[in-house]
C-alpha cells in the first residue's frame, strides 16, 4: 500500500452548498482542497478520534471526529473504496472505519444529541439528520420550543431557513429548564457574533475602497468590526480566505486585500474582498488592549504589546497573526517601468494587475483574484481600437473569460515572460514567440503586427502540411488559385495577348462541352476545403477588393469622359443658336422694327403729356383731339398697308409721318406760350 491514498470530486457541505475538491489522506495528515475557493482544510493525523463509513446522497461518505471537537464530513465515495481506506486507516491512524447506518423511518420525535459542533438527532441510536453548529446563525427560544436559524448561501439554489424542535416540559436532574439547556448548547457553539468587551485593538479611520468610505476597525479575538456611518460589517475570522500586501505604482500607496468566503452585504450587493488603501507616510503607535502575558501566550510572540511604525505594516501584522493566515505578496515580476504591477483596464474601469507566484490578482473595482490552478489558458490578443496596446485574456476551466485590456505594448514582453515561466497554457504561443520584446508592436505602419493574420497563415502551414498527400486538395488548389487569374485573360497591352477575339471563341466553343458536365464540383470542393476556408477567404477578399477598386476607377473615368463630351456638344449647339439670334436680330433691324419701336415709345410719352393738359382749355382739347386722331390714323394706315407695300414704300411712309409730327409738335407749344 502507498504512503497517500487521494481521491477525486469529492464533495463537502458549506453552509447548505455542495463544494467539490480533492481529498488526499497521508501518513501525518488528511488534507482536503476545495477547488472553488482553493481553500485547504488540514486534519493532523493524531488528532484524528473516530471515523465513520455510511450510505449518503452522493454515493458513501466518511465523517471524522478529532479530539477538540471538530467534524468534517466527506461524500462521493465509491462502494468498492470501504476496503482499501478501512485498511490505510489501520495501518496509519491506527483508527477503524466503522460502517454506520442512517435511520429512514421517517419519524419526527427521538433524542438531541450534542457532538463537538455538531448537532445529531438520533432515532433508535441511528442518526435521521445532522446540523452543523457553525451554520447557525440564530438560536430563540419560546414555550416548550427552540427555534434555530440558518446562515444563508448565495451558491445555495434551495436554502434551509430554520428548524423548530419541540421540548417536552419535564425538569432535568439539577432543577434547571430543559429548553434553556437546549439553547444555551446550541448557542455555544454556533457561528453567531456577539460583540462583547472591548476589542484586541481598534484602528480610527481607515480608507476603504470597497465597500467604500472610512470606517473604524475593531479587533476581537474572533472577528473584525467594521463600523461607518452608514453600515456596521461583523466579519469571522473563519470567513477569511487569504490576505494580500500589494504596492500601487506611484510607490506611495500600500493595498491591502481582504478575501471572503461567504462575502459580506449590503443589500443586494456582495463584497468578496475588503480593500484598504494606505498611505507609506503615515506612520501608527498602537498599544494592545492586553497584558504583555496574555499576549506572549495567546499569540507565541507574533505580536507585543507596544507596536509602532508605519500603519500598513501594524495593520497587516495584527491581521496575520489573528486569521492566522500567510499574507501574499507580488513576487519576481517586474514591469516595464519597474514596478510589480501592469495598468490596464477590467470591464468599463481602469486599475491594477498583479502578477503574484500563484495567480493573478487585479484591483480595484471590480476586484478579481484567479488561481493558476483553475486557469485553462490565456491569450493575448490585438487591441480592439489601437495597435499601441493589446489584451490580455484569461479562460477558466469553468468556461469564464476574464478580458484585462489596454495594456502598453512595452508591458508585452515581460508578461509574455512571466506567463511562459509559469507553464501556463498559451493559446497563441507559436504565433507570439517572434514578438517577445516591444519591437513586435512598432510604431511603423509598415511593419505593424496583425495577430489574426499571423494565426490564420500558420493554421493554414499546419493544414497545407497534414494535408500534403491528399490527391483531392491539390485538386482544389489547382481549381482556385488567385495569383494566376490575371494570366488566364489578357489584355491586348500584354505581351502574351496573342490570341485574336475569332480564335479564343473557337477554343472555348471545343471546350464547352467539357465544363458543363462537372458543374457541380465547386460544391464538392467547398465542401473538401472548408478546413483552408479562413485562408482562402481573405485571399479572395483581397482580390475582391482590388477588382472593385479598380472597376470604381474605371466607372468614374467613363462617367468623366461622357460628361465632356455632353458638355461639348451642347457648347456647340449654344453657339449655333447664338449665331441665328445675331442673323435674325440684323433681318429685324434692317426692316425698320428697331426705329418703329423707339418712335412707338415716345409717342406714348407724348400721349401722356397731351392728356395731362386737356384741362386747360376747351381750344387747347380741339388741337390736341385732332393731333392724336391725325397720328393715329397715320399710323394705323401704314401698319395695315406694311403688309402689302414693299419694305422701301414702308420707310418712306414712316419717314413723313416722323416729318409731320415734328412740325405739329412747335406749334402746340407755342400756343401754349402764348395762352
Amino acid at each position: 500500500m502507498g504512503d497517500t491514498l487521494e481521491f477525486n470530486n469529492i464533495h463537502t457541505e458549506v453552509k447548505g452548498s455542495w463544494n467539490d475538491g480533492r481529498l488526499r489522506f497521508g501518513k501525518q495528515s488528511v488534507v482536503y482542497k476545495s477547488h472553488k475557493t482553493g481553500k485547504v482544510d488540514s486534519i493532523p493525523a493524531p488528532e484524528l478520534s473516530a471515523a465513520q463509513w455510511r450510505r449518503v446522497c452522493l454515493g458513501h461518505g466518511i465523517k471524522l471526529a478529532t479530539s477538540s471537537g471538530d467534524v468534517y464530513r466527506y461524500d462521493g465515495f465509491r462502494d468498492t473504496d470501504f476496503e482499501k481506506i478501512s485498511a490505510f486507516f489501520k495501518a496509519n491512524y491506527k483508527v477503524e472505519l466503522a460502517e454506520k447506518d442512517m435511520c429512514v423511518k421517517g419519524w419526527n420525535w427521538g433524542t438531541a444529541k450534542f457532538t463537538g459542533s455538531l448537532l445529531s438527532f438520533d432515532v433508535s441510536d441511528s442518526p435521521v439528520f445532522e446540523i452543523p453548529l457553525s451554520s447557525v446563525s440564530q438560536c430563540a427560544t419560546g414555550k416548550n420550543e427552540v427555534t434555530v436559524e440558518f446562515h444563508q448561501n448565495d451558491d445555495a439554489e434551495v436554502s434551509l431557513m430554520e428548524v423548530r424542535f419541540y421540548v417536552p416540559p419535564n425538569t432535568g436532574d439539577d432543577g434547571s429548564d430543559p429548553v434553556e439547556a437546549f439553547a444555551q448548547n446550541v448557542l455555544s457553539k454556533a457561528d453567531v457574533i456577539q460583540a462583547t468587551g472591548d476589542g484586541v485593538c481598534v484602528f480610527k479611520e481607515l480608507q476603504c475602497l470597497t465597500p467604500r468610505g472610512r470606517y473604524d476597525i475593531r479587533i476581537y479575538p474572533s472577528f473584525l468590526h467594521l463600523h461607518g456611518k452608514t453600515f456596521d460589517y461583523k466579519i469571522p475570522y473563519n470567513t477569511v480566505l487569504r490576505l494580500f500586501l500589494l504596492p500601487h505604482k506611484d510607490q506611495r500607496q500600500m493595498f491591502f486585500v481582504i478575501s471572503l468566503d461567504p462575502p459580506i452585504k449590503q443589500g443586494q450587493t456582495r463584497y468578496h474582498f475588503l480593500i484598504l488603501l494606505f498611505s507609506k507616510d503615515e506612520e501608527l503607535s498602537l498599544a494592545l488592549n492586553m497584558s504583555e502575558d496574555e499576549v506572549q501566550k495567546r499569540y507565541e510572540g507574533k505580536l507585543s504589546k507596544n507596536m509602532s511604525g508605519p500603519l500598513y505594516e501594524i495593520v497587516s501584522r495584527v491581521m496575520k497573526a489573528l486569521v492566522n493566515r500567510k499574507i501574499t505578496v507580488p513576487g519576481n515580476f517586474k514591469g516595464h517601468s519597474g514596478s510589480q504591477c501592469i495598468t490596464c483596464a477590467y470591464k468599463a474601469s481602469s486599475g491594477l494587475l498583479y502578477p503574484l507566484e500563484r495567480g493573478f490578482i487585479y484591483v480595484h473595482k471590480p476586484p478579481v483574484h484567479l488561481r493558476f490552478e483553475e486557469i485553462s489558458c490565456v491569450n493575448f490578443a490585438r487591441g480592439t481600437t489601437t495597435t499601441r496596446s493589446f489584451d490580455f485574456e484569461i479562460e477558466t476551466k469553468q468556461n469564464n473569460q476574464y478580458t484585462f485590456s489596454n495594456i502598453e505594448r512595452e508591458e508585452y514582453g515581460k508578461l509574455f515572460d512571466f506567463v511562459n515561466a509559469k507553464k501556463l497554457n498559451i493559446k497563441n504561443r507559436g504565433f507570439k514567440e517572434g514578438m517577445k520584446g516591444a519591437d513586435g508592436y512598432s510604431d511603423s505602419d509598415e511593419d505593424q503586427h496583425d495577430a489574426y493574420l499571423e494565426r490564420m497563415k500558420e493554421e493554414g502551414k499546419i493544414r497545407e502540411e497534414g494535408d500534403g498527400s491528399d490527391g483531392s486538395e491539390g485538386d482544389s488548389d489547382e481549381s482556385f488559385n488567385p495569383g494566376e487569374e490575371d494570366d488566364d485573360v489578357a489584355e491586348e497591352y500584354d505581351s502574351n495577348a496573342s490570341e485574336s477575339d475569332s480564335e479564343a471563341d473557337v477554343a472555348d466553343s471545343e471546350d464547352e462541352g467539357k465544363k458543363k458536365k462537372p458543374e457541380k464540383k465547386p460544391k464538392k470542393v467547398v465542401k473538401e476545403k472548408k478546413e483552408r476556408k479562413p485562408r482562402k477567404e481573405r485571399e479572395l477578399l483581397m482580390l475582391c477588393c482590388d477588382r472593385h477598386l479598380s472597376g470604381l476607377f474605371d466607372s468614374a473615368v467613363h462617367s468623366a469622359q461622357c460628361l465632356s463630351r455632353v458638355s461639348q456638344e451642347w457648347d456647340r449647339k449654344a453657339e449655333e443658336a447664338k449665331k441665328q439670334y445675331e442673323k435674325a436680330m440684323k433681318q429685324y433691324r434692317e426692316s425698320g422694327g428697331g426705329a418703329a419701336a423707339s418712335v412707338t415709345k415716345e409717342k406714348k410719352k407724348k400721349g401722356g403729356k397731351v392728356e395731362a393738359k386737356k384741362k386747360s382749355g376747351g381750344e387747347k382739347e380741339t388741337k390736341k383731339e385732332s393731333v392724336n386722331e391725325s397720328f393715329k390714323s397715320k399710323e394705323f394706315i401704314s401698319s395695315e398697308e406694311s403688309s402689302s407695300e414693299s419694305e422701301h414704300d414702308r420707310g418712306s411712309k414712316l419717314k413723313a409721318s416722323e416729318e409731320e409730327e415734328a412740325a405739329s409738335t412747335p406749334a402746340s407749344s407755342e400756343e401754349s406760350g402764348s395762352d
